[in-house]
């Protein structure tokens, strides 16, 4: 496990940020592992949320100058804001597809991650997002989820 996620996850709840945990890692919280080269962050797209999630940020050690970033950037459904590089790379998006973020927030799970409780988006949620997204790996990450609810 990368501690720089843990890192990150302490930074975003220092300065009070809105956001999830999703993708891969979020499949890993509803019981379904899967490799993956990235960890994703959704967060609430608001102007004073965007605030607190560069604050984060710059705690964190990124360098936002150096990347072009700013606040804006975060409240854009368009821009995912990334760094780092696989399998450690962190991406960090205003908007997933078939979900939004205040219906995900209020239906969030907390789970322990690297030692800490950290906000993942609810099982229906991903379901949704996966659903909507509809590749051909999250279409099988679907299949996954639903195989795992069903009793035996």
């Amino acid at each position: 496990m990368n501690r720089d996620f843990r890192d990150l996850i302490v930074e975003l709840q220092s300065a009070d940020a809105r956001f999830l945990v999703v993708g891969a890692y979020a499949l890993g919280a509803h019981g379904i592992p899967r490799a993956t080269a990235d960890f994703d962050i959704w967060i609430d797209a608001s102007a004073e949320n965007a605030t607190r999630v560069m604050r984060a940020l710059a705690e964190f050690g990124v360098a936002l100058d150096a990347l072009g970033t700013r606040a804006s950037d975060l409240v854009d459904p368009d821009k995912v804001v990334h760094f780092g590089v696989p399998p450690y790379r962190i991406d960090i998006m205003s908007a997933i597809d078939g979900v939004e973020f205040a219906d995900a927030w209020q239906r969030r799970i907390m789970e322990r991650f690297q030692g800490i409780q950290a906000p993942f988006i609810g099982r229906q949620d991903l379901m949704a997002n996966k659903r909507a997204v509809g590749r051909r790996k999250d279409l099988e990450d679907l299949e996954n989820l639903q195989a795992f609810d069903e009793p035996d």
